[in-house]
């Protein structure tokens, strides 16, 4: 997620910030020359593929507990969806890119 953050941080460092218009989306393409969409593909990629990665290993662990004692099951599950906001962090920092905020 660091690498991704640092990804889009050096493919904006040259661009100039746009100010919120009606046609955002028209002139962060004109101002950056499409690398951003570089960083936004790049910061989505690595945070969803980190998350499947964490989703998968927890839930594996999660499930071979529960079978053990299934009373933890609902505190251990918990852990799943902290996975899952990886994700969600890198949505958010895409959705920044695109606003440049």
């Amino acid at each position: 997620m660091v690498f991704a953050v640092g990804f889009g941080g050096l493919l904006l460092a040259g661009t100039e910030p746009v100010e919120a218009s009606a046609e955002a989306g028209a002139a962060v393409a004109s101002a950056s020359g499409g690398a951003i969409y570089y960083a936004i593909a790049a910061t989505m990629g690595i945070a969803s593929m980190s998350a499947a990665y964490a989703v998968g290993k927890i839930g594996a662990a999660v499930m071979g507990a529960a079978a053990e004692k299934p009373e933890i099951m609902g505190k251990a599950i918990a852990f799943v969806g902290l996975g899952e906001g990886i994700a969600l962090f890198g949505f958010l920092v895409s959705l920044f890119l695109i606003f440049r905020i």
